[in-house]
């Protein structure tokens, strides 16, 4: 029997809305009660350097008031580290990061990172959070994340999403194999970035694969259909794949 597949759902651009004119509104925090209302197994928030979006108020309040699990993304520094070790949250990605980016492009390079970030995964898992690193599909960043000993990893689809015809198909051997090495070596393997409507069962359908994470997309349907009913949809989705 293929295992059930978690959907996180990510709530970044509710604040980035917010934020826009410098409000309290649309609160991120009640947009993560309502998605988990609808059937989100988890919320995922990406506390930035620049706090573009999330703020610190808001992982407090997350933290505190959530009834599933929270994922917190945090590029490897010492700040966001201290944040992660104060507050504990469910679980911890380890993402890449540049001020300048518009969103996150591209997977963190374990490999080529390894000295710096082994401290880190090694205190964030010691202080009983589970650690997760948002990497490329491919086997050297997989051996990575096994020698670093991070229990999870989140293969990034963003390429998968852009893609069309043949190279598309390529890249979804390419999740799949690594989702399968990942698995093979003990390593939970989830997806993200980029994931819709019309592209997420293919990559639901991979059996290795036990979580998604899926953001802007559905923030965006939602000032359409309503956060609850898009929250669904992807839920039916992604079931209908397993």
């Amino acid at each position: 029997m293929t295992a059930t597949l978690r959907l996180g759902v990510n709530i970044d651009h509710v604040a980035t809305v917010r934020n826009a004119r410098g409000s309290g509104y649309p609160d991120p925090v009640r947009a993560a009660l309502l998605a988990a209302q609808a059937g989100a197994d988890g919320i995922t928030a990406h506390l930035r350097e620049d706090r573009r979006h999330i703020t610190d108020n808001d992982i407090a309040r997350l933290s505190a008031e959530l009834p599933v699990p929270l994922n917190l993304e945090m590029a490897a520094t010492q700040e966001m580290l201290d944040i992660a070790l104060r507050h504990r949250p469910h679980a911890v990605c380890i993402v890449p990061e540049k001020r300048e980016e518009r969103t996150t492009e591209g997977g963190l390079d374990a490999a080529g990172q390894y000295e710096h970030l082994g401290p880190i995964v090694a205190a964030l898992r010691d202080n009983g959070s589970r650690v997760s690193l948002f990497i490329e599909p491919d086997a050297r960043q997989i051996d990575a994340a096994i020698r670093l000993g991070a229990p999870v990893v989140e293969l990034h689809t963003g390429r998968f999403a852009e893609l069309g015809g043949k190279d598309q198909a390529d890249e979804l051997k390419r999740l799949a194999d690594s989702a399968a090495l990942a698995a093979k070596n003990g390593i939970e393997p989830h997806a993200g970035h980029g994931l819709t409507f019309d592209n997420v069962v293919p990559i639901a359908a991979i059996p290795q694969l036990r979580e998604l994470n899926i953001g802007h997309f559905l923030i965006g349907e939602a000032i359409f259909a309503g956060l609850g009913p898009v929250v669904q949809r992807m839920r039916t989705l992604m079931d209908s794949a397993r």
